[in-house]
């Protein structure tokens, strides 16, 4: 009876993931399930939540303590969301009842600990629920785990997912920009990269060397005007006969088109603006054009991870388990900055209701034209998307992790 007891009043960890998937936010989670074996004498099941925050509201629960160790070991080059994601608004109102839906699966479970690992509407998910279970007088520890390619998270030097998926940027146009100048006439290239509001990604291909580096950057964070946008590319294909672009997906070309769908938290969903760049270079100019839209691959994937980035995932998600063991709610895991030579950081935890549906843009003394950042912009940068890893191969084919999916 008294194992028993002791058993029951073990805690489990419940590990959320949500938003838009990283090459390394399996690598996150691979960091708390390391953390959770090293104290599973002290705590409960190591439980995955299907879907995002739909997982415990629907009883949707896997438990991971059960898996074969080899296939854990395999998150650290899966890229997407393993346990899936969602981009489920939850509800304002912190008396909803499907706030006591969650409150009922969490008890079910003997859930003491949760971990939401995503960007800026998941630490909005995140605060949400600490709130919650805070008016409830529940001892249950809610804390966030950042990860987005976009790097616009508050507070935080940097977000998990963004190195990786800026050394993929960079080596993709890279790779763009010595195809497209092969030939004696060449064309108006575009290429088109992932962000919204913040320029991060598209300006991460600064740090090209000058005869790789793309002729025009065009970033959210300073203002788009297109008649001098063709103006600018006129001039470049006058003295170079080619010209490369790259421009973020959310740049506003001021021309009229369809109107974009939205997601659950109003964000309209993207893509598309360099093939109407090119539409109008085309038309306006009589140019030659291409678009390349990076798209998906951008940020998952796994055979160009930034060995800085894997090692940063799983440290938040040790840290964020940790912190969640010593009593802390509330609170993101942050990455703060101590030295960018010889590049050094350690992890600390910020309150996340200053953090949530709050954007971090690029700072205007990393900015210099649309064609350049700034040397600052590059010591930033540079570190996050250094060393490499060897993933495992099978017959040419990289290994990802399949799981059981034990129902909890």
């Amino acid at each position: 009876m008294e194992r028993l007891q002791n058993i029951k009043m073990k805690k489990s960890v419940l590990y959320i993931q949500s938003g838009g998937p990283t090459s390394v936010i399996n690598s996150s989670l691979y960091g708390a399930y390391s953390e959770w074996k090293k104290r599973k004498s002290e705590l409960g099941d190591f439980i995955g939540s299907l879907h995002g925050v739909e997982g415990i509201i629907n009883d949707d629960l896997i438990n991971l303590s059960l898996e074969e160790e080899s296939e854990m070991e395999l998150l650290l080059q899966t890229p997407g969301a393993v346990l899936g994601s969602s981009r489920k608004k939850m509800p304002k109102d912190l008396s909803d009842p499907l706030y006591d839906q969650i409150a009922a699966n969490v008890e079910k479970h003997n859930i003491g600990y949760i971990l939401v690992n995503g960007g800026n509407d998941s630490m909005d998910t995140c605060s949400k629920l600490s709130s919650v279970f805070a008016s409830k007088g529940s001892d249950v520890r809610v804390i966030g785990i950042p990860k987005t390619i976009d790097n616009d998270l508050f507070i935080t030097d940097h977000t998990v997912g963004f190195g990786s998926a800026a050394k993929y940027v960079c080596n993709a146009v890279s790779s763009i920009i010595i195809d497209a100048t092969c030939y004696s006439t060449n064309k108006v290239t575009i290429v088109e990269v992932m962000g919204r509001n913040a320029g991060w990604l598209t300006a991460a291909v600064d740090l090209l060397p000058e005869e790789n580096r793309p002729d025009l950057i065009y970033i959210p964070e300073r203002k788009f005007d297109l008649s001098e946008c063709l103006d600018k590319v006129k001039s470049v294909y006058e003295k170079k006969k080619v010209c490369i672009i790259a421009i973020s997906e959310g740049i506003d070309l001021g021309v009229s088109g369809v109107a974009a769908k939205v997601d659950g938290f109003g964000h309209a969903q993207l893509g598309g603006v360099g093939t109407r760049l090119a539409n109008v270079i085309d038309s306006k100019l009589g140019l030659k054009t291409r678009c390349v839209e990076l798209n998906l691959p951008q940020r998952a994937f796994p055979s160009l991870v930034s060995k800085t980035d894997r090692d940063e995932a799983i440290m938040c998600g040790e840290c964020g388990l940790k912190a969640a063991i010593n009593g802390e709610s509330g609170k993101m895991v942050t990455i703060n900055r101590l030295s960018s030579s010889p590049y050094k950081v350690e992890m600390s935890l910020y309150d996340v209701s200053s953090i949530a549906n709050l954007e971090k843009r690029i700072p205007e003394d990393m900015m210099v034209d649309d064609t350049r950042m700034s040397d600052s912009f590059r010591e930033y940068c540079a570190p996050l998307i250094e060393g490499e890893v060897t993933p495992i191969y099978e017959r040419g084919i990289l290994k990802s992790t399949h799981l059981a999916k034990h129902k909890a």
